[in-house]
């Protein structure tokens, strides 16, 4: 997937802290010191044992934040649940329904609009995704794609060379700069397979064949998988503003300023496999999220569009359908929806770089009935942006080398690496390379009655010597949205230096 340095957007520049956090320690390191200075040793070891816990807090990094910041996420947190701001359930289960074409939905995804674009060739009218609180515009795809499960080195070399080139083309256009690839492993229900076996059966079969295709089909049936695989595309307002305006402005000018780099992702798209990209219409996009809540729903779907067929995708469940039901209460360590709890997490990769399909162990459902899901969010940043973040990047590992030199310190293989891996980034960005941003996230479902720790421990073992998984307690809600919904939320908005 990426080779080379895998820089962190929030690098500490003072002994691993940020300016902000180095600014604090001496905020509170001078009363103590000043103390010292004057002769008071009692009020400077008091001085000393107060701020030395308020530099902890700041300080101190626990499962990927600061202290601090886990003391004001659980005051919040348990600050909702007593409030119970963080109970939902839609109007529909409440006795008022809305309008069929408003969503109702949870959580961050209330923030989301879905208004339908003009029609896109023969695939209908295409749904619009709106971000209101980042003003982005986007819109998600189905995808059909062989895998990649049975590919050689080689083979899966050349499509992460495509993928590269995928996120340059998008950088190089200015409508678009994210792109998330989602794919869920989805538990066959059979239903498609129970269609075709209705419509194919020879009624003259003898009684023994089929008995023997029934536990035939009872035995394989029940740990069968699917595999549903999603992308979404997505630009700024500002980006849009221009040629939307040109295009007749409103929400139609929106849509067909991306319409019009749409066809260009088709066709990189298939450049890495993919056989169909089929541009979801709101009934389309509102089953993707109702089955993230709900994998059961999917049955009902599958056969619905197996009996009647619709092909411009016009029909189907309203968006006001499209969430769950109810969610209760949430837990700090997990989310539960629907009778399914689920447990999201943010995936680490290796400072030493992975390879195309290494991300496949985290999919391989080691239960028959559990559903796993995979998310990988692209951001691929301007000309001037990434020549500002690479710039920023080299003078930090300059200034730090420096230091140390002139200090008498060594340096060590760790800064050696950095401090080329960052001269390499910068060489790289000014051949006309794209910087891109990104960020993984993973997540496990089960049925409400299961053991969930049990299952979450499989998924942890599974990516044990591989990545990292870093379990986003009191967080989780907004983290299954970002792991299983095809929305295109997981990039938090830029702040500094990038991956």
């Amino acid at each position: 997937m990426y080779r080379g340095l895998n820089t962190r957007e929030r690098a500490g520049w003072v002994m691993g802290m940020t300016p902000a956090q180095a600014a604090v320690v001496l905020a509170l390191a001078a009363p103590v010191l000043l103390a010292m200075s004057a002769g008071r040793w009692g009020q400077a070891f008091t001085l000393l044992m107060t701020n030395s816990v308020a530099v902890a807090l700041v300080v101190v990094p626990v499962r990927g934040r600061p202290a601090l910041r886990w003391l004001l996420d659980l005051v919040m947190f348990q600050a909702g649940v007593l409030m119970r701001w963080s109970v939902w359930q839609s109007k529909a289960a409440a006795g008022v329904p809305g309008p069929t074409h408003e969503p109702d939905l949870p959580g961050v995804l209330s923030r989301l609009t879905f208004p339908d674009g003009p029609p896109l060739r023969d695939q209908g009218r295409i749904c619009l995704i709106h971000d209101t609180a980042e003003g982005r515009w986007g819109a998600t795809a189905r995808l059909t794609h062989t895998g990649v499960g049975m590919l050689s080195d080689a083979e899966c070399e050349r499509l992460a060379a495509r993928l590269g080139n995928l996120l340059i083309a998008v950088g190089h256009r200015e409508i678009i700069d994210r792109m998330s690839l989602l794919v869920r492993t989805v538990p066959d229900d059979g239903a498609e397979y129970e269609v075709w076996r209705a419509a194919h059966e020879d009624p003259r079969a003898p009684h023994l064949a089929r008995l023997a295709t029934d536990e035939l089909d009872h035995s394989i049936g029940s740990v069968s998988v699917r595999t549903e695989l999603f992308v979404t595309v997505s630009g700024t307002e500002t980006a849009l503003r221009r040629p939307a305006q040109a295009a007749g402005g409103g929400i139609a000018g929106r849509a067909f300023a991306l319409y019009r780099v749409l066809d260009g992702v088709d066709d990189q798209l298939k450049s890495l496999g993919v056989r169909t990209v089929t541009w979801l219409t709101s009934p389309g996009l509102a089953e993707a999220i109702r089955t993230g809540f709900n994998p059961a729903a999917s049955a009902g779907f599958t056969s619905h569009h197996l009996i009647h067929p619709d092909p411009a995708g016009e029909s189907g469940l309203p968006m006001s359908d499209a969430g769950p039901t109810l969610v209760p209460t949430p837990a700090a360590r997990s989310y539960h929806h629907d009778g399914f709890s689920s447990v999201a997490y943010s995936v680490l990769p290796p400072e030493s770089g992975t390879a195309f399909g290494s991300l496949g162990p985290l999919l391989a459902v080691r239960t028959a009935g559990e559903r796993r899901t995979l998310a990988i969010h692209y951001e691929v940043l301007s000309q001037r942006a990434a020549n500002r973040a690479v710039q920023t990047n080299r003078f930090r590992h300059n200034v730090l080398s420096d230091y140390k030199t002139t200090k008498g310190f060594s340096t060590t293989a760790t800064d050696s690496r950095k401090a080329s891996g960052a001269r390499a980034q910068e060489s790289a960005v000014a051949a006309g390379h794209s910087m891109v941003r990104y960020t993984m996230a993973a997540s496990i479902t089960v049925p409400a009655g299961w053991n969930l720790e049990d299952h979450a421990a499989k998924l942890e073992n599974d990516a044990s010597g591989r990545f990292r998984l870093l379990r986003l307690e009191l967080a989780q809600d907004a983290a299954f949205v970002s792991a299983a919904l095809p929305v295109g939320i997981g990039l938090p908005r830029l702040r500094g230096a990038l991956d």
